[in-house]
């Protein structure tokens, strides 16, 4: 059960020898305090008791406010249906939506994110805050083309700083933190109905990105809830209110006869676009791990011919035999070995594996120049669709179809879920679809 005691914190103190009055809220060896915004001397308070000494001025008055504020924090902690954190009955003492920004717990999420060395998700959080900034400071007076010109401009500008040294990822952090803006209980259902309108005209975003910015913000949300910071009535989400709908769009692969062209095509050695077409294969041949695992392959992860590493983005230990195919390829980076710096590609060489922000920047980079290069690929192969780096995937279930079984493809999908298995999948195969159509219109 917690312990709530009125306290002066003494190691507060002020100048004029008086040091602020607060609820010390405690429990399981944890303590919040929530200060009353009163203030007196040490020989005007009584700390046995927790009240004010006869010998301060206003002791009666005063003594009636630290009981009422003592009083509200009971009433919070024993009302509750469900056990409070002392850090939640703090919270909850500030009053709804309490005194923490939506912006102020969005870039501690953000800041934990970036320190755990998550930064793919730190640096897409970090994006939908910036997004919400260009909502807020909307100027109608300007047309839709000045807006979206402005916020390019705004958005290459940071670009540029980051890529310069002067503006750090912590910075943008700490811009946020100080924002308070926006509050919980700002919102609402109309709220999030106008960002996502502003996404679509002002940010041309597709939908499944304006998706996942709802999910961040029902995310955040939801542990605001849970912190006390925001009472649940001011959830926007769920019930009559915002659904958050995702939409699953249409997976295209490459068939076996496009492959073959992007095997064959005749490039010159040691070019960008010879070793994105490398990195792109060797993708695919390994069940389409994903292109920036691909990059930070080093030969080291190939044990007893077998391809044996974790994936980044969900920390799954992989094993895989090497292909014939995918074993040529290396084959012609072997002799660089030593150069690569221990990677089998060249686009990490020059980077301190030990050092996980330089490494997540190098193969960012390096995938950008990836899609770059695909494109001209697609043009030289003649192949009429969006090669980009993620089709390698699409490409792997394309040619599997039904051929494999899905407790299989879950195993080299590296999914922890069949049933994602199956949805995945089902982009691919269409017999059943095509032979019920046959049966219909050719008669």
């Amino acid at each position: 059960m917690a312990s709530i005691k009125i306290v002066r914190r003494k190691n507060k103190e002020r100048k004029d020898g008086t040091a602020p009055l607060a609820l010390r809220i405690s429990e399981n060896y944890k303590t919040n305090y929530k200060f009353t915004g009163q203030y007196v001397l040490e020989k005007d308070w009584d700390k046995i008791t927790g009240r004010v000494k006869r010998t301060h001025p206003n002791s009666k008055k005063l003594n009636n406010f630290l009981l009422k504020k003592l009083t509200e924090a009971n009433d919070i902690y024993f009302d509750s249906k469900k056990e409070l954190t002392t850090k939640q009955v703090k919270q909850k003492l500030k009053g709804a939506g309490g005194s923490k920004s939506f912006f102020t717990v969005a870039s501690e999420r953000v800041k934990n994110k970036y320190e755990k060395g998550i930064y793919s998700v730190a640096k897409s959080e970090l994006s939908i805050l910036y997004n919400l900034e260009e909502f807020l400071n909307l100027d109608t007076a300007k047309t839709q083309d000045e807006v979206i010109l402005t916020i390019k401009n705004r958005r290459k500008e940071r670009v540029s700083k980051g890529r310069k040294g002067t503006h750090l990822f912590i910075d943008s952090v700490k811009h946020f933190k100080k924002k308070k803006s926006l509050k919980f209980q700002d919102i609402s259902e109309s709220f999030l109905d106008k960002y996502k309108d502003f996404c679509t005209v002002y940010l041309e975003q597709k939908n499944r990105t304006i998706t996942n910015q709802l999910i961040f913000i029902r995310t955040l949300f939801n542990k605001a809830i849970k912190d006390g910071v925001v009472d649940v009535k001011y959830y926007p989400f769920g019930g009559e209110k915002e659904k958050i709908r995702i939409s699953s769009g249409h997976k295209i692969g490459l068939t076996i006869e496009e492959v073959e062209r992007l095997e064959i095509v005749n490039l010159d050695p040691d070019t960008s676009i010879w070793h994105t077409k490398n990195v792109w294969l060797v993708a695919f041949y390994f069940a389409g791990v994903r292109i920036s695992d691909a990059v930070e392959l080093r030969w080291s992860d190939f044990i007893d011919e077998r391809l044996i590493y974790t994936m980044d983005k969900n920390e799954k230990p992989v094993s895989l035999k090497i292909p014939e195919k995918a074993a040529k390829i290396l084959e012609l980076y072997k002799n660089h070995r030593d150069e690569n710096n221990g990677y089998v590609f060249p686009f990490l060489k020059e980077v301190d594996p030990t050092n996980e922000e330089e490494v997540f920047k190098k193969k960012r980079n390096a995938t950008k120049l990836f899609n770059k290069y695909l494109k001209r690929l697609a043009i030289l192969c003649n192949i009429d669709k969006n090669l980009s780096n993620h089709i390698a995937r699409h490409t792997f279930g394309n040619i599997a179809g039904d051929k494999i079984h899905p407790l299989m493809l879950q195993k080299l999908y590296r999914h922890s879920d069949l049933k994602t298995t199956l949805n995945y999948q089902a982009n691919f195969i269409h017999k059943d679809a095509d032979d019920a159509l046959d049966s219909v219109v050719n008669f």
